[in-house]
């Protein structure tokens, strides 16, 4: 049984390339015009800092001797396949999940193809207040985090609740 690809949640895969293209330019950016951990302040409490994370968020595992880094290339192509098949199984009418999903797969994809290309994940975004700085993070991080959260939302709403919102 075949499905239009429109009518199913592969609709909002252009999300997918519009994250890669934001992400995997503005890294490209990045490599071409800052030094490494040389921060560039915009405004206050805001740098733009290259930085090579060779873990996972918050640098997880990243002091591990090398093996994270197919590790995590492993978990971000089983994670893709996985949001993609539930994608092709939801409605396109499922804006939220889908949504949520594309963001994920392309912020995966984007760090996915640093590992792979870099041997590192390109980080720069760089919050901080006074000496604390968060953990350097990237586009493709970002959209990983809205995605996630926006699944954790999107699971908080009961079926009766999603029947009941008006369909544009």
């Amino acid at each position: 049984m075949n499905k239009p690809i429109c009518s199913t949640g592969l609709r909002w895969l252009w999300l997918v390339v519009v994250i890669l293209i934001l992400d995997l330019g503005s890294k490209h950016l990045v490599l071409q015009h800052l030094a490494l951990y040389n921060p560039i302040p915009l405004i206050p409490s805001f740098n733009l800092m290259y930085a090579q994370n060779l873990g996972a968020a918050f640098s997880f595992l990243a002091d591990k001797g090398g093996w994270q880094r197919w590790f995590f290339a492993l978990i971000a192509i089983v994670i893709s396949v996985v949001l993609m098949v539930m994608m092709y199984r939801s409605s396109a009418k499922q804006k939220l999940s889908n949504i949520a999903y594309a963001l994920v797969i392309g912020g995966a994809l984007g760090n996915l193809f640093d590992r792979l290309v870099h041997g590192f994940v390109v980080d720069f975004i760089d919050f901080y207040v006074g000496e604390w700085h968060w953990p350097t993070f990237n586009i493709a991080d970002s959209a990983i985090c809205i995605g996630a959260a926006l699944i954790i939302i999107e699971s908080f709403i009961s079926q009766d609740d999603k029947k009941a919102v008006p369909k544009a």
